[in-house]
């Protein structure tokens, strides 16, 4: 990939994070990335394992590079779901220094908001920073591979 490029994002969310999920959505494609939407496209009941299990087999599966966004009431039962699948390092995040630096630090490929927790100004903010920052690799390389361990 150059250095240039951006990656394709991949959305998700549950009932409790539709709303938010497509402000972001609109946000991302204004910016110029290429978004695919798994779901939820209803603002009824649903289970957000789904959601985050369908976003992390889309990273997996993909051969370009690919990041996620995932969205439920609180963003932590996306988080856990999504990290259940190796090679998924996904962070719960409620503001633009600890998004920039999930990237930095942890190559975190899954961004998890939580619509009743951060408001629409701040998540757009929020994803921003996500997007906006690159691993560094180096001694943060070394502590990714245990995670992965």
């Amino acid at each position: 990939m150059t250095e240039n490029a951006k990656p394709t994002l991949v959305f998700g969310s549950d009932h409790a994070g539709l709303e938010l999920k497509r402000a972001l959505v609109a946000h991302a494609e204004g910016r110029g990335f290429s978004v695919t939407d798994v779901g939820t496209d209803s603002t009824a009941s649903c289970d957000y394992p789904d959601f985050a299990h369908s976003v992390a087999d889309a990273i997996l599966k993909s051969r370009v590079h690919i990041l996620g966004v995932l969205v439920c009431g609180t963003g932590i039962g996306m988080s856990i779901s999504a990290n259940r699948h190796a090679g998924i390092r996904a962070a719960v995040v409620s503001d633009t220094f600890s998004a920039r630096m999930t990237r930095m630090h942890n190559d975190a490929n899954v961004l998890c908001l939580g619509a009743r927790v951060v408001g629409g100004g701040l998540a757009l903010d929020i994803l921003d920073s996500f997007l906006d920052a690159s691993f560094e690799g180096g001694r943060h390389a070394l502590r990714v591979a245990k995670i992965e361990r």
